[in-house]
């Protein structure tokens, strides 16, 4: 096992974006350049992609928990922090405090109300989460609330709730490029 490993969720199909989420621009980088430079800014020395750019996963169209699975097995970290790549106003600030209460706690910490980002240490609760024979049987896989209810865990308050704000489609894109356009003027 290894060090806490940064993780960019970039798997998703983008189907109601019409293109790759990861590729769209805000300011000078990409949403995954984002995410990515977020995770290394929280002071994680390695951040991995799941998904099409890095590494694939086991089982296919299995939503988020089918991405953390292929890393965890492939990488076999100690514990991962693991950010959406459509969550663009999401803060170091706010990251960095899931990993220091999930370090602290030994828990998997998250924001109330949103499942993502979240600090998940790999420990016996996750591992027989992840043992499960049947656990990719179902059409769209499992989800990080099923996975959530058999471990210890713990949601915790965030100070902006925009940091939040999902990129799915091309309008709320509109709306990202706009807030992010008005905070830099």
């Amino acid at each position: 096992m290894t060090e806490c490993l940064g993780v960019v969720l970039a798997g998703g199909l983008s189907s109601r974006m019409g293109s790759d989420k990861a590729n769209l621009q805000l300011g000078q980088q990409t949403l995954l350049e984002r995410a990515t430079t977020l995770l290394k800014d929280c002071g994680l020395r390695k951040v991995v992609i799941s998904g099409k750019e890095q590494i694939s996963d086991l089982h296919e169209q299995q939503g988020p928990v089918g991405g953390i699975y292929s890393v965890l097995e492939q990488c076999r970290p100690s514990s991962m922090l693991i950010v959406p790549v459509d969550l663009p106003l999401l803060t170091t600030t706010d990251v960095s405090q899931l990993k220091t209460i999930g370090e602290l706690s030994k828990k998997a910490i998250y924001f109330k109300n949103h499942s993502l980002p979240l600090y998940l240490p790999i420990n016996g609760f996750v591992e027989n989460f992840f043992a499960k024979p049947c656990l990719f049987i179902q059409e769209k896989g499992p989800s990080i609330r099923m996975m959530l209810e058999q471990i210890p865990n713990q949601a915790i308050n965030i100070t902006h709730a925009e940091s939040l704000t999902n990129v799915n489609t091309p309008s709320q894109w509109q709306q990202i490029q706009t807030h992010f356009n008005d905070k830099r003027i």
